[in-house]
């Protein structure tokens, strides 16, 4: 187990722990929680090896594996596969040792460490890293693409990805879920539910932390406190503490109070002088409860819009997409047909890569529809909250002068925009006292999100398109933009994988999917299902694909479709039907000699697939060494011809699939 015994922990000259003890048993999966600052990412960091205990004793199991998410971008030309697999350390440590066994031609060495390769599941190891890539929100079509070419919240799935490659006992993720999609999220959820060994997240995600959790730990006033249970339970306990605690403190204060008044009374009294100092010693002796003080909540309000038309758009016959550099045009929906009325609450669903940002900048006016009509309501104001609108701010400026250059930009009139006013309404914010001239580059996430959230909301918006709002925002301001958005008067449009946060504000769902903008008739339990359908039927589509072009069982069905559908447009279906069997016969003539060497190779390849197996065993048990080095040489033969074989039965699916395509054409 993780022991901890009255640890403290500082920062500079910040004490974080303060002689703090807790233990967390293998296989537990714990949520650690506590306001922004209360040192969680320290504790990380102790628990890591980057810092180490300023006082007590720390003690985590030698033999344990530890897996965590590098924080810095990767920067690599190597395919995303191979940087996911690169996370499995262990498999890369066997394979070079392999190659240096190989090139001293070392048998038994050879044979070690193809027996070690075999334990350390090098088999389905690219099948696996794969996986998670897919799991993560990739397409198929990107397994192959390098690393740099993806963006930074791409990059970080990667990193992600990589870090659940990696063999761990001990897992720490900090903020898995920023980058993240709902459908990615979902297929998270269920990948951290089957991970055996002990977990550690820090999340500002409650449903998120209630489906993984069984524990929680939270840091507060230097303290760390264990509680039984997932974050909601922990909610309640907490509840319940303060409660009890409160109520402890009262009765000690109304205790205090009586004797006090009793010392007030006779302490200047020489025949009950000795019962007040009594008295006076046995409060000095009382170990003082403190009054539990709650955390000052953080709220805030939109304004009320100046006007409420409605409808606030209308979408006719839309198509949504983008224009490439070259001005090709690229539509992701079509045929959208839809409003949005004054009042709504609208969550955007629809699983990674469908159109729902695309949907929103097109409503934003951030991008132009690229076919049909989107009409607007006279005096529309738009607030737009998107997921790089963080990137945007102006580092070397403060929250006040992006609030003053607002207030220019915008027109406003001189009683709006006056310093004072301004740096009040920062205030509101929790931009106080030296913040409010701090610069935006120094802040954190959820800071900079604080700021975009005031500025939009200055400006009276009447209808709200936030796209991932919450990313970087801490469980307090969650909630706080959740009361504020069911207050506000005008229309929201929400996109994100905060299900909390959807859960609370809307009322509506459209689903973006498929190239369609419809309706979801259900409930976000309902689209969870929805995605795990979607996801396997994807996968589906994925293994067809795949089995298409390696399978040449699978080129003269593709072929024969091709000439029937080819012969269909111009003949009547008898014709059509016989020019197919035609076509089909004419194929199955040339890709003869293909598919009799291609049976060829599929009987051998079963029986050098057995000889292997066989030596693997044999090598698995105890051996001479002499029989070791026979059985790796042998076992080395045996791979390089299957590798041969394969490479030669790919050549073949090429070659038939490029003459089905020709006859085709």
């Amino acid at each position: 187990m993780i022991s901890l015994r009255n640890i403290t922990l500082r920062r500079g000259t910040r004490v974080l722990l303060d002689s703090t003890s807790i233990s967390i048993n293998p296989g537990e999966k714990v949520g650690l929680v506590g306001r922004n600052g209360a040192g969680k990412s320290s504790l990380f960091a102790l628990l890591n090896g980057s810092l180490t205990e300023d006082g007590g004793e720390f003690f985590i199991p030698s033999q344990w594996r530890l897996g965590q998410v590098a924080q810095n971008m990767p920067e690599t030309d190597e395919s995303a596969t191979a940087f996911v697999l690169g996370g499995d350390t262990r498999l890369a440590e066997l394979q070079t040792r392999l190659a240096a066994a190989e090139a001293a031609g070392d048998g038994m060495a050879i044979g070690q460490a193809h027996a070690d390769l075999a334990d350390a599941g090098a088999h389905d190891a690219q099948a696996r890293a794969q996986a998670l890539i897919l799991g993560l929100g990739f397409q198929v079509g990107e397994l192959e693409r390098s690393v740099n070419s993806f963006s930074g919240g791409w990059r970080m799935r990667l990193q992600l990805a990589r870090a659940l490659m990696c063999p761990s006992d001990l897992l720490l993720l900090d903020e898995p879920t920023n980058h993240l999609d709902l459908d990615a999220l979902v297929w998270l959820e269920a990948w951290l539910k089957r991970y055996p060994g002990t977990l550690l997240i820090i999340s500002h995600d409650r449903e998120f932390l209630d489906t993984i959790t069984n524990v929680t730990l939270h840091i507060e006033n230097a303290q760390l406190t264990r509680y039984g249970g997932n974050y909601s339970k922990f909610e309640e306990l907490r509840a319940q503490q303060i409660v009890l605690q409160q109520a402890a403190f009262e009765r000690q204060q109304d205790k205090i109070a009586h004797l006090q008044k009793f010392i007030d009374r006779f302490k200047a009294k020489a025949t009950k002088a000795k019962q007040a100092q009594s008295r006076v010693k046995q409060i000095e002796r009382m170990e003082k409860i403190a009054p539990m003080l709650a955390s000052a909540e953080f709220t805030f309000e939109f304004k009320e819009p100046a006007s409420l038309p409605n409808p606030m758009l209308a979408i006719t016959d839309a198509s949504f997409g983008y224009v490439s550099e070259q001005g090709q045009p690229s539509i992701i929906l079509r045929g959208v047909n839809r409003s949005v009325l004054a009042g709504q609450r609208i969550g955007i669903l629809g699983a990674n890569g469908q159109g729902k940002s695309t949907l929103v900048k097109t409503i934003a006016r951030e991008m132009q529809a690229l076919g049909g009509k989107v009409t607007e309501g006279k005096g529309l104001n738009i607030g737009y909250f998107a997921q790089q609108e963080l990137d945007v701010l102006r580092p070397l400026e403060s929250p006040l002068e992006h609030m003053i250059r607002l207030a220019r930009d915008t027109g406003a009139d001189a009683s709006q925009a006056r310093e004072q006013d301004l740096r009040s309404y920062l205030g509101s914010f929790n931009f106080s006292g030296d913040m409010v001239k701090q610069a935006v580059g120094s802040m954190s996430g959820g800071e900079k999100a604080r700021l975009v959230l005031a500025m939009i909301v200055w400006q009276r918006p009447n209808l709200l398109l936030l796209d991932e709002p919450t990313n970087h925002l801490d469980l307090a301001t969650r909630e706080a933009l959740a009361m504020a958005l069911n207050d506000f008067d005008g229309t929201v449009m929400l996109v994100s994988h905060d299900r909390a946060l959807l859960r609370s504000v809307c009322e509506d769902f459209w689903l973006v999917g498929r190239g369609q903008v419809g309706p979801f008739d259900g409930d976000l339990d309902d689209y969870q299902r929805y995605l795990l359908e979607e996801s396997r039927r994807l996968r589906e589509q994925a293994k067809l694909a795949d089995q298409a072009t390696a399978s040449p069982q699978a080129v003269e069905p593709s072929a024969g479709a091709a000439s029937s559908a080819a012969a269909a447009t111009s003949t009547d279906p008898r014709e059509a039907r016989r020019l197919a069997a035609l076509a089909r016969q004419q194929l199955a003539e040339k890709t003869k000699p293909f598919k009799k060497e291609l049976e060829q190779i599929d009987k051998r390849l079963p029986q050098l697939q057995a000889e292997r197996g066989q030596l693997e065993e044999q090598l698995s048990q105890p051996l001479a060494a002499a029989e070791i080095a026979e059985a790796g040489k042998r076992l080395k033969a045996c791979n390089d011809e299957i590798e041969a074989l394969e490479e030669r039965w790919l050549e073949l699916g090429e070659q038939m699939e490029q003459l089905a395509a020709s006859e085709g054409n």
